[in-house]
Formats: C-alpha cells, sequence, structure tokens
C-alpha cells in the first residue's frame, strides 16, 4: 500500500521503536511507517488502517506492538475475533494487562457478554491504572445491557469516578454512559441532568451528549431556509448558486 513520502517512520512513539530495534534497520523503517499510518487513519478511513496493519503484520508478526496496532485495527473494522487473537498474541508477548478491557469488549463483539462480565471481575482488573479500570466499568455495563439487565448496569456504572466533580480524560464518557442507561431505563429527568454533566466534561467533543441533551429538552433544528424566511418550495439564491439544498443538523 502506498505511504506518503513524508511520513518517515520516526513520528511513531519511542517505546514503539524501541521493539522495533530487534529488526534490521530497513525492515524496521517500513514497519514504522506502516504503523504510522495506521495510527493517523484508524478514526478517519479505519479499512484502510486495517490495510496497512495486515502489511505491518506481514513484516513482523513476532512484534507485540505490531500486533497490538493490528488488534485496533480489526476492532475499528467490527472483525472482533481477529482483533481478540491479535491482542493476545500482544499480551503474551508484553505480559501487560493494559488490553484486557478492549479484549473483553471485543467478547460483547462476539456476542458473549457473559465472558465479558466473567473478565471484568477477573484479577486482572485489579492490576490496570484507572483509566484502564474505568473502562472495564463501561464495558461491563455495555454487557448487562446486552442481557437486556438495564437496572445493573446503572449500578455498574455508580462509581467514585462518576460522583467525582473532577474532569478526567474519561469523565464524559463515563457521565454520558450513566446517562443513556437511565433513559433506557426510562428514568428521563436523572438522565437529563446526567446528559449536562457530560456536556460540561466534555471539552474536546468526544460525545454527543450536547444533541441528545437538546433532544430530552425538545429543542429542534430549522432548516436555514426557515430561518430566513423563505417560503416553502422557494430556493435560496445561494442554492440556486450551488445547486445545494438548505441542509438539517
Amino acid at each position: 500500500m502506498p505511504i506518503p513520502e513524508e511520513v518517515t517512520g520516526d513520528e511513531i512513539d519511542k517505546d514503539v521503536r524501541q521493539e522495533l530495534q530487534s529488526l534490521p534497520k530497513t525492515l524496521a523503517e517500513d514497519v514504522a511507517r506502516n504503523l504510522v499510518m495506521v495510527a493517523r487513519l484508524l478514526d478517519e478511513d479505519p479499512e484502510a488502517a486495517y490495510g496497512y496493519s495486515r502489511v505491518a503484520l506481514r513484516l513482523a508478526s513476532r512484534v507485540a506492538a505490531v500486533r497490538e496496532a493490528a488488534g485496533f485495527a480489526a476492532y475499528a473494522n467490527q472483525k472482533y475475533g481477529e482483533a481478540l487473537a491479535e491482542f493476545r498474541a500482544a499480551r503474551r508477548m508484553t505480559g501487560s494487562v493494559e488490553l484486557w478491557p478492549v479484549m473483553a469488549d471485543c467478547e460483547r463483539g462476539l456476542g458473549r457478554p457473559e465472558k465479558a462480565l466473567d473478565m471484568a471481575g477477573a484479577p486482572e482488573v485489579h492490576k490496570l491504572d484507572k483509566a484502564g479500570q474505568v473502562e472495564m466499568r463501561l464495558v461491563a455495563a455495555g454487557a448487562r445491557r446486552d442481557m437486556d439487565q438495564l437496572d445493573a448496569a446503572i449500578v455498574t456504572l455508580q462509581s467514585p469516578e462518576l460522583a467525582s466533580n473532577s474532569v478526567q480524560p474519561w469523565t464524559a464518557r463515563l457521565r454520558y454512559a450513566y446517562a443513556d442507561a437511565l433513559l433506557a431505563a426510562g428514568r428521563e429527568r436523572e438522565a437529563r441532568e446526567w446528559f449536562a454533566k457530560a456536556v460540561e466534561s466534555d471539552r474536546d467533543g468526544g460525545t454527543d451528549a450536547s444533541d441528545r441533551l437538546a433532544e430530552l429538552d425538545g429543542v429542534e433544528f430549522m432548516d436555514a431556509l426557515d430561518e430566513r424566511g423563505g417560503e416553502e418550495g422557494s430556493a435560496s439564491p445561494a442554492a440556486e448558486d450551488d445547486g445545494e439544498d438548505g441542509a438539517k443538523d
């Protein structure tokens, strides 16, 4: 797969670069460049990221960082069985528990929420850092919802991290998940309160909490044509110029 010339491979994390030192120099550079492309495209073009991950995997399957990248690329493409196999391989190589939550989420993706819950109660969870433990809680709550255990999902999310007033990287997602679970259980007033809290903590717009809150408040987004007072069936000058209709949010 083509890689832009400006991608040198030096962009990768220093820990990954150190892992690649076990490879011949030219091979290490090729693997590094493919890993950079995986990282760049994972969110915007997961299918392309997956392609680059397969190239890296073909070149250096015995490097843990490569197996991990391949796992995340497969996960982004909902290839949960493949992702789980790659994550397990990476974990065997490193001995780290860091991937435990996403491995559990793969079990959910494979239709095995009970297995995800078993993993949520495993000793490995206690070895996770705070962010990992919060992620595991989110996965466990999702597994409960998969099993139509809404009240249990709500209880699972109730934690010191949820109650804390400090904003951490996981705060918005945790509050959002709690609000969504409350809404699914028919507790609309409480759900609105927690969607509002999610909005307050969502500094980078990682969730659609503001849209969900507006929906609960009955806010409707009007067509730009309506806002200008245009008549039904008539086109605005801008629409006539570029051939595009007014867009609704």
